[in-house]
């Protein structure tokens, strides 16, 4: 039966029933009672504007999204259907951090449907698969949406990336990856949350699963401080009538039988033939399947590009009008008796998987970037600059072109970048390359400008700097060495709440959408063209920059 929306409001209104809190042990989840929980339910957001930039056949990249947290109306309106699915979870990719949520997540609590939350917002808010880093920046975004959403009982688990990797050319992302990991589950930790850290994954293909079944195994090796506690693969094997198990799901199986943690599909539904059968759900929760998988989460709710989508919403964004696409799949959800084995008292623990060797098809260092240090990067803003950023903190294209311009011009003059640079194949990674758009600038134009003995022109970049001779070169070097003296010995540490980083974009603006995690940051657009600047290392310069190339 579908609840009445004045039901839905009243229930939201008042938060009455709290969801148990869900926890892994080894490969399964459990709720307190000792049961296995499966996820099940559907991805849920609008499509927001894409692109139609891209490799011929890639998912379009969002340019912006539409919070369907934030939309209280909208869900009352969706929740009785969702219900009739009888889910017990969504996938919400982007979110307004600066909006209430409350009527939404305390609806969806009510209704026994967990979130699945993805921290990171398209364009500037999300870990660049181009030209990968973990800043201050991202930090704040991620944390500015655990700090709106860490109070709601039904959080079950926070998404730090969304198929960023998406070939064997990008696996460099993955240190920054799992560093985002291992700082979010400090960060959720301090805050007293049980919600799992997860990642979601692209399948690739049959020709490229030689880095997929890696970048798993790197995302959950080692510690549990640094591992996954939740791993998403976004799945489309399995298509309608043709589909099987041997055919569409066997190898995926036994690629995972050794995995160590929980592992569910956070998208399944190919589109190949419409309307879609759905007849892969029975086998997904299925003996085949839940030894090594827990369950899935079908895309998509609201329609898609690529033809993707269970319901449409009318004109007026009152009613939900569904079709067979929609029947076939309540019917099959509907039916869905899940297999309760292993308990908890009988579920062994798991041995973390060894992390892999880099090859040509995986880029990977097992040395991870540091946490991002907001005040080291604001201790150097205030006292090291002698020409600092003045433009927008927000506009990336400008930011993108000046990184380009002063990098190169730097390497003209036999230095480089590297202060700011970041790389995870080598698993190296500049002292201030955690650092925010506005620092990163700021430095690059201060060694500029000293290599120009500080001419005036020297520090001008189209009225976009501002210099401060009241920074002598020596006060500046005692300042950045007074700066560096209180990073945390071994650069990790848990991070505290939002740094307030000149650039930060967690408070709206454009954001993630389904399937497109991964996009470009036009901030760090330059490090697409700083590998020009070779092994050029800084010259021994009696100027403020100098002194810090040297702290390397």
């Amino acid at each position: 039966m579908l609840l009445p929306r004045a039901l839905i409001a009243l229930l939201a209104a008042t938060g009455a029933l709290a969801l148990p809190q869900v926890s892994k042990k080894g490969r399964y989840l459990f709720t307190p009672d000792g049961n296995r929980f499966y996820v099940k339910g559907v991805s849920y957001q609008q499509q927001g504007t894409v692109s139609t930039d891209g490799a011929p056949g890639a998912f379009p990249e969002p340019t912006d999204f539409i919070d369907p947290l934030a939309d209280a109306a909208g869900c009352a309106r969706d929740i009785p259907y969702i219900s009739s699915l009888k889910a017990n979870a969504i996938r919400v990719y982007s979110v307004n951090s600066s909006m209430d949520h409350t009527a939404c997540m305390n609806a969806f609590s009510t209704a026994g449907i967990y979130v699945i939350l993805d921290l990171a917002l398209p364009v500037t808010g999300s870990i660049n698969r181009a030209s990968p880093s973990w800043t201050t920046t991202l930090l704040d975004v991620y944390t500015d949406t655990i700090d709106a959403f860490v109070q709601y009982d039904n959080l079950l688990a926070v998404n730090i990336g969304n198929e960023v990797v998406n070939s064997d050319a990008t696996t460099e992302s993955a240190p920054f990856i799992k560093a985002a990991a291992r700082d979010i589950k400090a960060y959720l930790a301090s805050k007293g949350s049980g919600a799992l850290v997860g990642y979601a994954s692209t399948d690739g293909s049959d020709t490229t699963d030689d880095w997929r079944d890696p970048l798993a195994n790197y995302l959950a090796c080692g510690s549990e401080a640094t591992s996954l506690d939740l791993y998403g693969l976004n799945n489309y094997r399995w298509c309608g009538a043709a589909g099987s198990f041997e055919g569409s799901w066997a190898s995926t199986v036994a690629a995972f039988s050794n995995y160590p943690i929980p592992a569910y599909f956070s998208e399944y539904g190919c589109v190949a033939d419409l309307p879609r059968l759905w007849n892969e759900v029975p086998v997904l929760y299925g003996s085949q399947m839940v030894g090594e998988w827990s369950g899935g989460l079908a895309f998509s709710y609201f329609p898609a590009v690529g033809g993707y989508g269970l319901v449409n919403i009318s004109s007026d964004n009152t009613t939900v009008i569904t079709g067979s696409d929609w029947a076939l799949l309540q019917s099959e959800l509907s039916n869905v008796t899940f297999i309760n084995s292993p308990t908890s008292s009988s579920a062994q623990t798991t041995s973390p998987v060894a992390c892999p060797g880099q090859n040509s098809s995986f880029l990977a260092s097992t040395t991870l970037p540091p946490t991002p240090d907001a005040a080291k990067c604001a201790c150097f803003r205030e006292s090291a600059f002698s020409c600092s950023y003045t433009g927008s903190p927000t506009d990336t294209g400008i930011q993108g072109d000046l990184f380009n311009y002063v990098c190169n011009a730097l390497g003209a003059e036999g230095a480089n970048c590297s202060i700011i640079a970041a790389n995870g194949t080598t698993g190296t990674y500049g002292i201030l390359s955690d650092c925010d758009p506005v620092t990163q600038l700021s430095w690059a134009f201060s060694y500029y400008y000293e290599l120009s003995n500080r001419n005036p022109q020297g520090c001008d970049f189209s009225g976009n700097a501002t210099a401060n001779d009241s920074v002598s070169t020596s006060g500046a070097n005692s300042a950045a060495q007074a700066c560096l003296a209180s990073v945390p010995s071994g650069g990790v540490f848990t991070p505290t709440a939002s740094s307030g980083s000149p650039s930060a974009t967690g408070s709206g603006g454009s954001g993630s959408s389904p399937s497109q995690s991964g996009s470009k940051s036009a901030a760090q657009a330059w490090r697409v063209e700083v590998g020009a600047l070779g092994a050029m290392a800084g010259a021994a310069l009696a100027a403020l920059v100098g002194a810090v190339v040297t702290l390397l």
